[in-house]
């Protein structure tokens, strides 16, 4: 842009149960940004799926609530005719978009292709990562092709469900037992999870899952410490030191995550340095067996009886929130919140410039 800042699309909100932690996050990337450097222009998607594009912004929005713009602001046709204004010869605009979109439609893969059919740098993971980082099924086989040590799991769809729902509670209770964990396979933050103790808890354990995808995974249970690192990167990625969660409720749900503020991070991680540089090491093969980019918080567990590490799964877009791990693995690590905006950004443009020179036209 003329005033030599950086226009940053920042993309936020979402058609997904993840909606609620997608405005936390933007409202606290928005109040970090350097707006001597950058400039924004919000582009808020409603969770009927309607994308709203608001004013360029110099300074950020006072208050979490104005970040759903009123439907007054320019509506759907606008903002996607801002993001695809490149491809057509028009004011660039945009220098690139930030995602801030977790789970459906904004996490696994969707709107990364958007931003690829517009020739337009994001940040973050692309379309194959954030598609395999989103489907645990999907993630949970890579992993096993890249030599991960694993938990036992299970998973099924829902046409599966309704056809032998007796045959797979039997293959769970064989291989898994009791505690599990049945998670919807392509949702995060913990949303639709429970821990079913008995059959009865299962099945209704399953039927909540399915409210939320077509596709579910039950995890035998570990008693195990929760530990994380953070990836930065492209093609040498960087591993941050390792993190602990200990969790305000029985397992690392919802609210221990977004809403009670109880749940306590021990950054770095009590561990001894053999083990930390296992974790660390271990992250970096998660993000590469994914082929990720960007950024990734790789989750783990570390079995009390006997401390053998299992991954647990990634996040290809990890929140910014107030209780947010990444941002603080790297605080510890020795990047600040704005550094890291920065780097996150620098890795986006890395990558776009270096996918410029590929020929798509069988010409030659």
């Amino acid at each position: 842009m003329g005033n030599n800042k950086t226009t940053v699309g920042l993309v936020y909100g979402g058609k997904s149960g993840e909606h609620e932690v997608s405005l936390q996050t933007a409202f606290a990337v928005m109040n970090a940004f350097d707006y001597d450097k950058y400039e924004l222009i919000p582009f808020y998607i409603t969770k009927q799926g309607e994308w709203r594009k608001g004013t360029t912004l110099q300074a950020p929005l006072g208050k979490l609530d104005q970040l759903k713009l009123e439907q007054s602001q320019e509506g759907t046709e606008a903002a996607l005719g801002a993001i695809f204004s490149r491809l057509y010869g028009g004011e660039a605009g945009i220098d690139l978009m930030f995602p801030l979109l977790h789970g459906t439609f904004g996490e696994d893969g969707t709107i990364q292709g958007l931003f690829e059919m517009a020739n337009i740098p994001y940040v973050g993971a692309g379309v194959l990562a954030s598609a395999a980082g989103m489907d645990k099924a999907v993630m949970k086989k890579l992993f096993a092709q890249a030599g991960l040590p694993q938990c036992g799991y299970r998973f099924f769809t829902k046409s599966q469900w309704e056809r032998s729902s007796f045959n797979l509670i039997m293959g769970v209770e064989d291989d898994l037992g009791y505690p599990c964990f049945v998670k919807p396979a392509n949702l995060g933050s913990s949303v639709g999870i429970s821990k079913a103790r008995n059959r009865e808890e299962l099945e209704q354990a399953i039927e909540l899952a399915f409210r939320y995808d077509l596709k579910v995974i039950v995890e035998e249970f570990v008693d195990a410490r929760e530990v994380e690192v953070a990836v930065l990167g492209n093609d040498e990625p960087m591993a941050s030191v390792p993190g602990e969660i200990i969790s305000s409720s029985d397992y690392y749900d919802y609210a221990a995550k977004y809403t009670d503020g109880q749940s306590e991070m021990v950054i770095p991680a009590l561990l001894d340095a053999e083990t930390a540089d296992r974790l660390r090491e271990l992250a970096l093969i998660a993000f590469q067996a994914i082929e990720g980019s960007g950024i990734t918080r790789a989750d783990f567990f570390i079995r009390k009886s006997d401390g053998a590490i299992f991954i647990n799964e990634v996040n290809t877009m990890p929140g910014f929130t107030p209780y947010s791990m990444y941002p603080l693995l790297w605080r510890e690590t020795g990047l600040g919140y704005q550094a890291l905006l920065d780097r996150m950004i620098e890795l986006a443009l890395e990558r776009y410039n270096s996918k410029q020179s590929l020929v798509f036209a069988n010409d030659i």
